[in-house]
């Protein structure tokens, strides 16, 4: 189980829903001096996110902080391999987010820029996404 997962949900199964459109909220750094900026749509799982997520605290060694924009609340189900048809929603599988474009995923402060840019363009690479750094205009 990962930390990544919703510790109490008002509904246990959603429905799939659709993908509308471009990000309103949280499309500005807000916290740190850098970020990775969503250009895509996908779900991201909270298995993706933790892998980005480790990769940058690789490169923070004792300085840094990391801020993480999304958290993975929407329910993915599955049912079993040879489970006939009918029998209902199979259970809750894992966790996702669906990313929509201009949303920042991670910031961080407390780096250099080329070394944030390396950090964050590497979690980008576990990512199912297209992402760009971006930084605070001063």
């Amino acid at each position: 189980m990962s930390i990544l997962m919703p510790k109490k949900v008002k509904h246990r199964k959603w429905c799939k829903g659709k993908s509308k459109g471009i990000e309103t909220r949280a499309t500005e750094l807000n916290f740190g001096s850098f970020g990775l900026k969503a250009m895509g749509t996908k779900w991201v799982s909270s298995r993706q996110i933790e892998s980005a997520r480790r990769h940058i605290i690789r490169y923070m060694k004792k300085g840094g902080k990391l801020w993480l924009r999304i958290f993975p609340d929407k329910p993915v189900t599955s049912k079993g391999p040879e489970v006939p048809l009918g029998g209902g929603k199979g259970g809750v599988d894992h966790y996702v987010f669906a990313v929509r474009p201009g949303r920042i995923i991670f910031e961080i402060d407390g780096l250099k820029e080329e070394i944030a840019k390396e950090a964050l363009l590497g979690a980008a690479r576990k990512l199912p996404i297209a992402t760009k750094f971006i930084k605070r205009e001063e």
